[in-house]
């Protein structure tokens, strides 16, 4: 059976020449970047210059990249690490109700340590009023959190003048970026931020792979204690395979995304507006221009994501439904219900994520076998036998 895999929002596939980068250092590259030794330096060396990659995708200097393991991690990090560091200035915390699990159960976890925390709501689409931001803000606020980019609708919030308000009143900024880094262009400096999360396998980078930005000079706790590892800010054996599989993934993004973008989003522009026409009840997630270039998501009246997801994958089609933290769960996202959807409908999520080498061939074929799929799931569905019971059908 022909497979299709449209859900590299979860993750992208390993880029080849990331793989070739990688192999010397699962083979006989195989020292401790901590020894001092010719093979523990040569380790150490290519630790420095995947970290100066890393730090040429975002504008950054090389001194502001630390190392972690996931996004998740470089997430913690950042709203535990920099909450606690500025504890006798305040508690506060301002978050968009939108943000990554990971977000917002750190902050949970500090509110068992006397931190509060404030959820700025978002608009139908998805996006954070900055203006939202700054009437949440107390003299207490030490920490604002606010996501480039939605994995679960694809929206791109306005970051920048959101970090233009926090830095007024001298509040750190962290943004989770996971989602952004590597398909759009990403400049903390043209951002403003003070902290900002990634991790290798949005971009054609390994698993087990990540950063988090921290502009000099800005306090934080470490989260893992016992080491000398990224400044003393993470200790650990560093995984440098992995590492160095980031590092290139970041070049390679430096040089390709504006071409993957543009082929992606042409892609991603023709099955948001054909999906809806070949089937009613269809209903467009997010923003429809200010959203990654490889993402379309939807919610689908009278059935449940569940089903469509595995209706599709005995289709030969892989895609998701809501983030891939939460799909599992089988609850309605917290991210559409923020949104203003209801639960039903929320129940009802789907959503398509691109890549380099996915074709328009391959979008013609999602858009033939998902409406037969779709047909058959609400032949099944109470909800939409009273629909059309309701329409005189």
């Amino acid at each position: 059976m022909r497979r299709i895999y449209l859900d590299h929002i979860a993750s992208t596939p390993v880029h080849p020449l990331v793989l070739e980068e990688m192999l010397p250092y699962l083979k006989e590259r195989f020292g401790n970047p901590q020894s001092l030794h010719a093979d523990g330096q040569e380790a150490m060396a290519a630790l420095e210059e995947a970290r100066e990659k890393v730090a040429g995708l975002l504008g950054a200097e090389s001194a502001e990249v630390y190392f972690t393991a996931s996004g998740s991690e470089s997430n913690n990090l950042a709203v535990k690490g920099l909450a606690l560091a500025q504890r006798e200035k305040g508690n506060h915390l301002v978050l968009s109700a939108v943000e990554h699990q990971s977000v917002l159960h750190a902050a949970k976890s500090l509110e068992k340590l006397g931190f509060t925390a404030t959820l700025v709501s978002v608009d139908k689409q998805g996006r954070v009023d900055p203006e939202e931001v700054r009437r949440a803000l107390r003299k207490e606020t030490v920490l604002v959190s606010v996501m480039l980019a939605n994995g679960e609708v694809g929206t791109i919030e306005p970051v920048a003048e959101i970090a233009e308000i926090c830095r007024s009143r001298k509040i750190l900024f962290h943004s989770d970026a996971v989602d952004a880094v590597g398909n759009i262009p990403v400049n903390v400096k043209t951002l403003g931020v003070d902290a900002l999360s990634l991790a290798a396998h949005q971009f054609y980078g390994p698993k087990g792979a990540a950063a988090l930005f921290l502009k000099k000079a800005t306090r934080i706790l470490p989260l893992i204690d016992g080491g000398i590892q990224e400044g003393g800010r993470r200790a650990g054996t560093e995984n440098v395979a992995a590492i160095v599989g980031l590092g290139k993934a970041a070049e390679l993004a430096a040089a390709e995304m504006a071409a993957r973008g543009l082929l992606q989003s042409g892609l991603r522009d023709k099955l948001m507006v054909e999906l809806p026409r070949r089937v009613d009840r269809v209903v467009l997630t997010g923003h429809p221009v200010e959203r990654l270039p490889h993402h379309a998501s939807f919610c689908v009246e009278f059935i449940e994501g569940e089903g469509m997801l595995l209706g599709l994958d005995m289709k030969g089609i892989a895609c998701s439904s809501g983030s891939a933290c939460t799909s599992k769960a089988l609850k309605a996202s917290h991210v559409l219900l923020a949104m203003g959807l209801d639960h039903a409908l929320a129940q009802g999520s789907v959503v398509f994520s691109l890549v380099d080498g996915t074709t328009s061939d391959d979008i013609g074929h999602l858009l033939e076998v998902f409406p037969p799929v779709i047909d058959r799931l609400r032949k099944m569905s109470p909800l939409y036998t009273k629909y059309l019971e309701e329409k005189g059908q």
